[in-house]
């Protein structure tokens, strides 16, 4: 491995060569969706990231022959290691040629900062957080990927499982057909749910309506996720960088809420149009043409992504989504929607997968984090 040197990012210059690696990577590749690099920038700036105030991260490029074959960054999440006990260190955004002397060279530099670290484990890819994209791609390596999941190549996990990396964790994405008329069941049990527990559907005429329900959402977030043995729940801090991060693009009609008789939310479904196209489009940069393809993904699309999805858990299995599909149908079904996309989901999470079993759903994509423990 002597031709593969592994180096540092500690300049700006040397960011911007660790963001737009994948996008040289992938250029020929369709299914791959680009991020804007700015975004990208964000999330290593501690004004802009709201994780690297409990965190710690570095990244690396390897180079061979004085070009750049792939990346690693590396991550502790001290949050993580004081609230539940877990110590690791968490890898993510990886990336590399087909040669396995460099994805060895990645690998081999998380080892050494678990080591450095007197940590005995790795995982990944992954991000600082619980929101953040992770799990590399196992199967639906021929579907377009969506802005909320990574896309890799095919030799991607064969390259690590060689390396001696194990799952750790494993998510499923289901593609629902948007049906033009809800099944008659549906209709009815939707009316007889919030009759019989005083349930209502949020109706909003603006986004500044949904302001008041944004925090909430995030608490029902924690409620829905937190007997997940991997779930830490989101600060403060991280609810306020989503507001200001996301709420520009959120489209009232893409948001369910449901309250309970005393105005408490119970429930909610944040869907957006699938932005992959227009982020292909984009190749990194909004400006100076790039919002127009936003805007008309926004505007005309067959398709949407679930991003967030919540319910509480005294609600779960009573049929409350029936509910949330209700609302999602009339609102979307003028847009010209006819596919929704899931975001990952663990595969032990039945509780959100059971939401999606009258819609006739279809196994699409799987993706796992893989561990190593070091001193096995």
């Amino acid at each position: 491995m002597e031709n593969i040197i592994i180096k540092q990012v500690v300049t700006e210059s040397d960011l911007i060569k660790f963001i737009k690696f994948p996008m040289e990577l992938y250029k020929n590749n369709p299914n791959f969706v680009p991020p804007l690099i700015n975004d990208e920038k964000d999330i290593w700036n501690k004004d802009e990231n709201p994780a690297l105030l409990y965190s710690q991260a570095k990244q690396f490029l390897a180079y061979k022959n004085d070009k750049i074959v792939g990346r690693i960054a590396v991550m502790i999440n001290n949050k993580e290691a004081q609230e539940l006990g877990i110590k690791k260190v968490r890898f993510g955004w990886i990336d590399f040629i087909d040669d396995e002397e460099v994805s060895k060279a990645l690998i081999d530099e998380a080892i050494k900062y678990a080591k450095e670290n007197q940590i005995d484990k790795i995982e990944g890819p992954m991000g600082f957080t619980n929101l953040d994209k992770a799990g590399m791609l196992i199967f639906g390596f021929d579907k377009l990927a969506t802005m909320i999941g990574i896309y890799n190549f095919e030799y991607y996990p064969k390259h690590l499982e060689k390396l001696g990396l194990v799952k750790e964790k494993e998510w499923v994405e289901f593609e629902l057909q948007f049906p033009d008329v809800l099944p008659e069941k549906i209709e009815k049990f939707s009316s007889l749910i919030a009759q019989k527990y005083k349930l209502r559907t949020l109706k909003f005429n603006n986004k500044k309506e949904i302001l008041p329900y944004v925090e909430p959402m995030f608490k029902l977030l924690d409620e829905t996720y937190k007997s997940l043995s991997t779930y830490t729940p989101i600060s403060d801090e991280q609810i306020k960088s989503y507001k200001e991060k996301y709420f520009s693009f959120i489209d009232k009609d893409y948001i369910t809420c449901v309250a309970d008789e005393n105005d408490q939310l119970v429930a909610f479904a944040i869907t957006m149009p699938s932005y992959s196209k227009a982020l292909q489009k984009a190749n990194g940069k909004l400006f100076p043409f790039a919002w127009w393809h936003f805007l008309q993904a926004g505007k005309k699309n067959d398709r949407a992504n679930f991003y967030l999805i919540g319910i509480h858990p005294e609600y779960q299995r009573r049929g409350v989504t029936s509910m949330i599909f209700k609302s999602i149908q009339m609102n979307l079904k003028s847009k010209g929607i006819k596919f929704l996309e899931t975001n990952p989901e663990l595969e032990e999470n039945k509780n959100v997968q059971v939401l999606w079993q009258d819609y006739h759903p279809v196994h699409h994509k799987s993706r796992r984090t893989y561990s190593l423990n070091i001193n096995d």
